[in-house]
């Protein structure tokens, strides 16, 4: 029997990993809230109201991938569907985000390091990961990701790309099949409640990214502007405000996991060579 891996919530990460593992012929089934993903077996999923059709997904998967980010009400996942996930021999997966480290002023942090959220939106997550822990999920906190369709190519191409300098700022990414990649090894060698950072080797700042990509394009990149002038809303705003390099070192020690592509430089040639 063929296994199958339960999606809460069928995103850009949840999709890639869905297409890996199906090519080693598992079956994929993903939920949705409004727009059903095609090529899956998709179920609807609002407010933490599981059908019973979900249920009994849940019941039957070998693997359960949550992405749903949370709300005020908390994670939609852990309210419709903890009890029939809470069993021997499934794994469990939660995609967090780096963000609930804070600002580290430019420091390094690993897995041991307390989360310091700087806003609403990562706490949240700090609760959803205790959450999902409790109930034997591993938990990978993303940076940003980027990959085919999701990258500096497609801001520049769209003249949606700035380049916001601020001074010392540094981040870091994610190619999407290095995620992807990164939980496929920890299905094949699970460690319930175990949380883990997934990220490229080189936290860089912002701008460069948007410079090598217009190189790689043939174009002049967008003028520099000065983060203290840039005039960005507020969500925009807090993309630079949290200043840290992250570690993926416990990943590659326990997962057996390398990034494909260990900086933007790789996976923004590898997009453009694949036509993207």
């Amino acid at each position: 029997m063929a296994q199958r891996l339960l999606c809460l919530g069928y995103g850009y990460v949840a999709a890639t990993l869905a297409k890996g593992l199906a090519a080693q012929g598992w079956e994929i089934v993903g939920t949705y809230q409004r727009t059903a993903p095609a090529g899956i077996h998709a179920l609807p999923f609002r407010d933490g109201v599981a059908s019973a059709d979900l249920l009994a997904e849940a019941r039957r998967a070998d693997a359960v991938l949550a992405s749903i980010p949370p709300g005020e009400a908390g994670d939609p996942g852990l309210r419709g569907l903890a009890d029939d996930l809470a069993r021997p021999g499934v794994w469990l997966g939660y995609l967090s985000t780096t963000g609930v480290y804070g600002d580290r002023d430019g420091a390094w942090v690993t897995e041991e390091d307390a989360p310091n959220p700087s806003h609403e939106t990562p706490a949240r997550r700090v609760a959803a990961e205790a959450g999902w822990r409790a109930l034997g999920a591993q938990v990978f906190r993303l940076p940003g990701i980027y990959g085919p369709g999701r990258s500096a190519f497609d801001r520049l191409r769209a003249g949606d790309a700035r380049r916001v300098v601020k001074p010392g700022l540094v981040l870091s990414r994610a190619h999407v099949e290095d995620i992807a990649a990164a939980l496929a090894a920890s299905i094949a060698r699970p460690d319930p409640g175990r949380i883990y950072n997934v990220c490229d080797d080189e936290p860089a700042p912002p701008q460069d990214v948007i410079t090598h990509a217009a190189r790689l394009l043939g174009i002049d990149p967008p003028p520099e502007i000065p983060f203290a002038s840039a005039q960005l809303p507020p969500a925009a705003a807090r993309f630079y405000t949290d200043n840290r390099r992250v570690s993926n070192a416990r990943a590659k020690a326990e997962l057996g996991w390398s990034p494909r592509y260990p900086t933007y430089r790789e996976g923004l040639a590898a997009i453009l060579a694949a036509g993207g």
